[in-house]
């Protein structure tokens, strides 16, 4: 293997033993401290401040519009060739339709109980404010994955917001429902759509974004709800028989190229059903051709990220599954026999990719479930975005012979030492 190999595309080789858990990567104290100030600044002064942050960080010219109005919106998408519309038509499509079956799927509960009845209904927030990336590359995908979402919960507002939002950015957002769009990255724009400066005040602030954003919404979530952090883009791909290191390193690439501090990462299955002694130098030489020939700054960016990622040669199926747990992968590819068995093994992970014909980029552009997913160890506990983010499970009690639970409830307040409880109870028995 050459030096220069070494130092562009080569990703270090690691034992289960040396992969820490993820959740030590998912707090960022500097980013915290940044998006803290803004946020402030961005409470006491309203739209004054985004603006000001909005022009220092994002570009935002001076004389060019802080708040993007519905026709605005409308004239973008009017302006796209009718190649460009299609592609965005047909995503928003694919999203609605996988995102409508989602909210098809749940149902309110009415159920007797002791004395009488109690459920739940589904209920959307009325405002959501959807994080739509511009920074590197412009990502109008994101604005139809959020927003898309969003109204098929029913919300009946819809606010997009992101840094230099380029023109099929402003049509996706239109195709997708969303009333306006606020040209404001970061912290800054997250701070405005929780806390309302310059739009709307939003209850529920979605979507993925760098550092600046994952840290504005940690500390904003129970101002906001929000989704998991969506950080830094992760990839892990298992390996076993057959898997092609060509294919394999294309994948990583794709993900490579979102940001420096994305994480591709790939474990290789050993032993009899695993990928055979040549793949690791395979995977590194098509990594090699394969970055040589990306443009830039794409290039760059996934060279810087390369060195983030890591080799994990696994001696077992159990090993390789141990990796996936621990590392909690946002997207998790099963370039592997079965791979419908190893996914029903495997826990963590906010999306799983199955079979080589399954890339983990048909996710990216919509081929119908959400690429808004858990980054930093959240798969852990949480999920990608759906409809359920804009939703809420609100439950009743409805009784009409309340008298067996009202002295259950007076002995269990007592119990606890709160006699009024006790005695609010016992004013139902018999009634």
């Amino acid at each position: 293997m050459s030096e220069e190999l070494e130092s562009r595309a080569a990703m270090r080789r690691i034992r289960l033993e040396e992969l820490s858990e993820a959740r030590e990567r998912a707090r960022d104290a500097e980013a915290e401290e940044g998006a803290s100030r803004i946020i402030s600044d961005v409470a006491v002064r309203g739209e004054a401040a985004v603006r000001e942050w909005a022009e220092k960080l994002d570009g935002l010219a001076p004389d060019a519009p802080l708040i993007i109005e519905r026709p605005a919106l409308e004239a973008a998408l009017a302006s796209l060739g009718p190649d460009e519309r299609g592609v965005l038509e047909r995503a928003h499509e694919r999203v609605a339709s996988f995102a409508a079956a989602q909210r098809a799927s749940l149902r309110d509960i009415d159920v007797a109980v002791p004395g009488g009845r109690a459920g739940h209904v589904f209920i959307p927030v009325s405002r959501a404010g959807c994080y739509a990336p511009g920074g590197r590359f412009p990502l109008p995908s994101s604005a139809i994955m959020t927003a898309t979402a969003a109204k098929a919960a029913g919300v009946t507002s819809v606010w997009c917001a992101g840094p230099k939002p380029a023109q099929a950015t402003l049509a996706a957002a239109a195709l997708s429902g969303a009333d306006g769009f606020l040209a404001a990255g970061g912290a800054q724009g997250i701070a405005a759509l929780a806390l309302g400066a310059g739009v709307p005040a939003c209850d529920v602030v979605v979507g993925p974004g760098g550092r600046y954003v994952a840290a504005a919404k940690r500390l904003l979530f129970g101002v906001v709800g929000t989704e998991a952090p969506a950080g830094p883009s992760e990839l892990l791909i298992i390996a076993g028989s057959g898997a092609d290191p060509e294919s394999a390193a294309a994948d990583l690439l794709a993900q490579a190229e979102h940001d420096v501090a994305a994480v591709p990462a790939i474990v290789a299955l050993e032993g009899p059903l695993g990928v055979g002694p040549d793949f690791p130098d395979a995977l590194e030489a098509a990594l090699e051709r394969r970055l040589a020939a990306l443009p830039e700054p794409n290039r760059s960016t996934a060279t810087a990220a390369l060195k983030n990622g890591w080799i994990l040669l696994a001696r077992d199926e159990a090993e390789a599954k141990a990796a996936a747990e621990r590392f909690s992968p946002e997207h998790l590819e099963l370039l592997v026999p079965e791979p419908r068995a190893w996914s029903a093994s495997i826990k963590n992970a906010g999306a799983v990719f199955l079979g080589s014909g399954s890339a983990e980029v048909f996710g990216d552009y919509g081929a119908g479930p959400n690429h808004c997913l858990p980054t930093g160890g959240a798969a852990r506990f949480a999920a990608g975005l759906s409809v359920l983010a804009f939703l809420r499970a609100r439950t009743w009690l409805e009784m009409d012979d309340s008298g067996a639970l009202a002295r259950e409830s007076a002995a269990l307040a007592r119990i606890e030492g709160l006699e009024a409880h006790a005695r609010a109870a016992e004013l139902r028995v018999g009634k």
